[in-house]
C-alpha cells in the first residue's frame, strides 16, 4: 500500500488522466484492447514469434499415421464329441 501512495504522489496527472479515460471511454478502450489482443494472438499463431533461420534449415513436419487392423474374429470353439457306435448283433431280435 505504501508503494501505491508513493506512485500516486509522483505521478498524479498520469493517474488522473487514466482515471478519466476509463470513466468516460472505458467501453471503447475495452473494445480496442480486445480486438488488439485477437490480432496479436492471430499473429503469434501464424508464426510471428518464430525466429527466421538463415541458410539451410531443416523443417520437421509432424505426421500422424493411422493404421487400421481388421477386427478380431472370435476363436471357434473346438467341440469334441465322442460317439459310441452300437451295432445290433444278429442275435438280437427287434420287435
Amino acid at each position: 500500500m505504501n508503494v501505491e501512495i508513493q506512485l500516486l504522489k509522483r505521478l498524479p496527472h498520469l493517474f488522473n488522466a487514466l482515471n478519466s479515460l476509463i470513466e468516460n471511454d472505458g467501453v471503447y478502450l475495452y473494445l480496442v484492447l480486445v480486438w488488439l489482443a485477437m490480432a496479436v494472438i492471430a499473429w503469434i499463431l501464424s508464426g510471428g514469434l518464430r525466429k527466421r533461420m538463415k541458410g539451410n534449415a531443416a523443417r520437421i513436419i509432424p505426421v500422424v499415421i493411422i493404421i487400421t487392423q481388421p477386427p478380431k474374429q472370435p476363436e471357434t470353439p473346438v467341440v469334441d464329441i465322442e460317439v459310441e457306435h452300437v451295432w445290433n448283433d444278429d442275435d438280437e431280435t427287434t420287435d
